[in-house]
């Protein structure tokens, strides 16, 4: 059973993502962890494309300090998924995500999952207030 909350329908940001060979594991279906890859890349591709995140140079970085995923239907290599992306709760300086994977064309989830960033100056690693061209692209997926 899915989660009623994951619907495609519920999101209003999609993340394409082509799957790769060795996203299969040897029970031939995309490997548990990957999921987590997929989240990492829509969530950065967002920042960077929307919130004009430097991943490179910029003062300020997010870690992810918690995440978790539940698993519905399998995915295997070549399909080609969507990784809906919203924002749940935006803080100060963290942000909750909320993802979906979706084969394309289904709006029945694979999986659904959540992570949170903690927003850190790169140099001391210490929390600070998410600068506020992210926290307008965060707040126009929340």
């Amino acid at each position: 059973m899915t989660d009623p909350a994951a619907q495609r329908s519920h999101f209003s940001h999609f993340q394409p993502i082509t799957t790769r060979w060795h996203d299969n594991d040897l029970y031939g279906h995309i490997n548990n962890v990957t999921y987590y890859s997929f989240f990492d890349t829509a969530v950065n591709t967002y920042l960077i494309e929307q919130g004009g995140l430097d991943i490179h140079d910029g003062a300020v970085v997010g870690l992810v300090v918690s995440s978790a995923c539940d698993y519905f239907a399998s995915v295997a290599f070549p399909e080609r998924v969507e990784v809906g992306l919203r924002v749940g709760k935006l803080g100060t300086s963290s942000v909750q995500y909320e993802l979906a994977v979706f084969k394309l064309g289904e709006d029945e989830p694979c999986a659904a999952g959540r992570f949170v960033h903690v927003f850190v100056e790169r140099v001391s690693n210490r929390p600070v207030a998410i600068p506020e061209a992210l926290r307008a692209a965060l707040a126009g997926i929340a």
